[in-house]
């Protein structure tokens, strides 16, 4: 049996994780549950998945969720930063599965590793943070990541198809999001409600604007390079609607590798869980007769500037990567607030790229201060718009 700690159990991704591990208990047991500030499920899952430690974001929702909580789980309430690192160094799990939005993944996920536990990585976050210290440390601990990402997950099975020596190139896809065909001038007028409406997925608030701007596709493009040792010129991305190929692999010899498969997150959550087999899921078949026909498009770098800037990041290196991320998360929660328009958001992070400063991205405390920097600039940016 395998022993799984899960960071972000009540997002989408974390739901889903608890959707499988319950679909097959003599597999899998978690010994730890990591959320946010919804302790209403998080109470749910306590009480269903009997954990050994539970974390909140703060002292407060903990001491709501002990009260809420039979007696016997008292002194298994943890919170924060703290609360985070102990459910992903628990001594008896086997794996850490990271589901958590944002730059809170990276400590835990680093701790994880040195702890000598595998990780189902789905916080895409904590490798274009950081993405060659946490490989290094992947190396030289002897664990494994698995992608959790549909896009990753499908670009790791599509390379068990050849040699890692023979791939030319790697191609993530991309829906194109809600506003795949509007022009230029209306994206200036979207509101958060349209963004978040995502055509095919269901995901939560940041990762939807992330899908609707295609900055997650960016976020995608400089996890991919670390995760897949690639350099950034054999990465490619290309727009299909139907969310049905979730990603390919071009070899140097013309062949291209693709995965397809309906829009369930079960699906790669399942694979990163149980590789090298695969679980019986139970989910309806994909039928390539019924799903009609499959377009591919070039992505637009001038309605959608994010997509391009990731880019641009990751060929300059450095911390770059870091201050755009934490820009992004500043840019996107200020969207959802109402302080900005939605075309403001890749404006607001090339501007604060231009202002934080660079450094050593192998050095943690760098990479640290870095986002904390690129936060206080954002902000203050957006006091100006």
């Amino acid at each position: 049996m395998k022993t799984i700690s899960l960071l972000g159990s009540t997002g989408s991704i974390g739901r889903n994780v608890l959707a499988v591990i319950r679909q097959f208990p003599s597999r899998y047991k978690i010994a730890g549950l990591a959320a946010g500030t919804n302790i209403a499920e998080l109470k749910q899952q306590a009480v269903e998945f009997d954990p050994l430690y539970i974390s909140v974001a703060d002292a407060e929702l903990a001491d709501k969720l002990a009260a809420e909580l039979p007696a016997g789980f008292r002194n298994r309430i943890f919170w924060g930063e703290e609360g985070n690192r102990k459910i992903a160094t628990i001594e008896e799990s086997d794996m850490l599965v990271s589901a958590v939005v944002g730059a809170v993944g990276l400590l835990p996920t680093l701790d994880a590793i040195a702890a000598g536990k595998d990780i189902g990585l789905a916080n895409k976050e904590t490798l274009v943070m950081a993405g060659k210290l946490v490989m290094e440390a992947v190396r030289r601990n002897g664990v494994k990541l698995f992608p959790i990402d549909s896009e990753h997950s499908a670009i790791f099975q599509a390379l068990e198809a050849g040699r890692r020596q023979d791939v030319g190139r790697i191609i993530l896809t991309a829906s194109g999001g809600p506003f795949r065909t509007k022009q230029k001038n209306e994206l200036i007028s979207v509101t958060p409600e349209q963004a978040l409406d995502h055509p095919n997925w269901d995901m939560g608030q940041k990762i939807s604007i992330d899908s609707a701007t295609l900055m997650n596709k960016g976020l995608e493009v400089i996890e991919a390079r670390w995760l897949f040792d690639v350099e950034p010129d054999q990465i490619g991305v290309v727009i299909h609607p139907q969310s049905i190929v979730h990603s390919l692999v071009e070899f140097i010899d013309g062949s291209v590798v693709a995965q397809l498969g309906i829009p369930d997150m079960r699906i790669p959550i399942a694979y990163a869980l149980s590789y090298p087999e695969r679980l019986g899921l139970g989910l309806s078949r994909l039928s390539l007769s019924q799903c009609g026909n499959l377009s591919f498009e070039k992505p637009d770098y001038e309605r959608f500037p994010s997509l391009q800037l990731a880019f641009d990041t990751l060929e300059h290196g450095g911390l770059k990567p870091a201050v755009l991320n934490a820009a992004n998360e500043i840019a996107v929660e200020a969207f959802l607030g109402g302080r900005i328009d939605f075309t403001d958001i890749a404006r607001l992070v090339s501007e604060t790229l231009e202002k934080a400063d660079d450094g050593n991205d192998m050095d943690l405390e760098e990479i640290l201060q870095a986002d904390a920097q690129a936060r206080r600039i954002a902000s203050e940016l957006i006091s100006k718009y």
